[in-house]
């Protein structure tokens, strides 16, 4: 099974009591919560991507979180992540790290990024069905203004149709922007499914649309 989560923060006390205001009472309880959720989902044959902005730790003190986490793991770097430049961090932790990548997950293909690419390679790919196929997925923003600005975006973009030629002639079709923040707590710090974070996504946007009426 293959998981994805982002902006996880080991060490950053400050998002206790600013901007994320997650009110754990201290760092080493934020901490021990967020690994009990993690192993709590994740076997150690399972594999987890991490969107960027793991730990703002030193590499020694990261080194000691990323022993306790099961699975097989993956970072894509984020602007926090300073451990990577420490010599005393053992980068052998990640499978591979990375700014950008690309993969398939169950014939849908992904794109991962810590920030979120509004445009993103493959968005006009549509499955036999005529169903979009890729999902971009990011972090970065958690759940600040910037995300209110993201959310905009996608919702005017979903509501846009263009005309998109093929072989078979051109088409109308509504603009897909299938972008999902992994932000950790929308999923309460647990690594989920690209499948559970689209229904995590679809009710997130339902719950704003009702805030909206």
């Amino acid at each position: 099974m293959r998981y994805y989560i982002s902006d996880l923060h080991f060490f950053h006390d400050n998002l206790n009591h600013r901007m994320d205001n997650r009110g754990f009472q201290s760092m080493e309880e934020m901490h021990e919560y967020m690994i009990e959720k993690w192993n709590g989902r994740v076997r150690k044959k399972d594999e987890v991507v991490i969107l960027g902005d793991f730990s703002i730790g030193k590499g020694a003190q990261t080194n000691e979180i990323l022993e306790r986490l099961n699975g097989k793991l993956y970072l894509i770097k984020g602007n926090h992540d300073r451990f990577l430049r420490d010599k005393a961090f053992h980068r052998e932790y990640f499978k591979w790290i990375e700014d950008y990548h690309e993969l398939n997950d169950n014939g849908r293909k992904i794109i991962l990024s810590h920030y979120p690419v509004f445009c993103y390679n493959g968005q006009y790919q549509f499955n036999k069905s005529g169903i979009p196929k890729t999902y971009m997925l990011y972090g970065h923003v958690h759940n600040t203004f910037d995300e209110i600005l993201v959310n905009e975006f996608i919702r005017k973009t979903r509501n846009t149709r263009r005309i998109l030629g093929s072989n078979d002639g051109e088409r109308e079709v509504d603009i897909p922007c299938q972008m999902i923040n992994c932000f950790c707590m929308f999923s309460d710090y647990v690594p989920l499914s690209l499948d559970e974070w689209i229904e995590v996504d679809r009710a997130r946007r339902e719950k704003m649309d009702e805030c909206e009426r």
